[in-house]
């Protein structure tokens, strides 16, 4: 069950006493040449959401693990290799474990490692349809273990009255305990984000649409 953050009151969380909980953060990355106005959008969101993790804290119960896509090593190993990474997840993530949060390993490395595999084999697009539903097909199959992995290993780490974080790209498709409640964090600059990725994507089609005019 999906919670939402600004319906949870001190009363409430009373009810969550003794339960597993789970705080669900969409995990976005900003590249070297990611444009001024996605980087502004981008600090924003990482604020915020440091921001809400804390008011969840309050209500919920403090942080006491912490999951990210793509760990396959947990403790200061996994956090040297977070901060390659994504400096601001791993900047949230190192400050729960000076808090005496633990970084668990949530992916199977060779898992993780074949589902990236295949996802750059379909980026790079293909000859014959045959082909590339093969492809598709492997790939598939490739991230759905890998993702019924990562629920595998939160269900065996998680406690009761126990609170994680999970740190995980939007579209994932982990499948949760029944009895795990889940707490979705989604600050404000997530929707600006999304609203500024539409509109680029609507303008570099426009731009397309003047190329093909111009070269017919």
């Amino acid at each position: 069950m999906v919670q939402e953050l600004g319906k949870i009151e001190k009363p409430e969380a009373e009810n969550f006493k003794l339960k597993r909980k789970l705080f669900l953060v969409p995990l976005l990355y900003a590249g070297k040449d990611a444009p001024p106005e996605y980087l502004e959008k981008y600090k924003k969101f990482w604020e915020q959401v440091a921001q809400q993790i804390e008011n969840l804290e309050t209500k919920i119960g403090r942080v006491s693990r912490i999951y990210h896509e793509s760990l396959s090593m947990g403790g200061e190993q996994g956090l040297e290799i977070l901060e390659k990474l994504n400096p601001d997840s791993c900047h949230i993530a190192r400050q729960k474990c000076q808090n005496k949060a633990l970084l668990e390993a949530v992916e199977d490395r060779e898992m993780a490692e074949e589902s990236m595999d295949w996802e750059r084999c379909l980026l790079i697009g293909f000859l014959t349809e045959k082909v590339a539903k093969k492809v598709s097909e492997f790939y598939m199959e490739a991230y759905k273990r890998r993702y019924e992995h990562i629920g595998k290993r939160i269900d065996e780490t998680l406690k009761p009255d126990e609170t994680a974080i999970l740190f995980i790209r939007e579209g994932h498709t982990v499948q949760f305990p029944k009895d795990i409640e889940v707490f979705s964090v989604s600050p404000p600059a997530l929707d600006e984000i999304h609203r500024w990725l539409r509109s680029r994507h609507l303008v570099k089609e426009q731009e397309d649409l003047k190329e093909d005019e111009t070269t017919a």
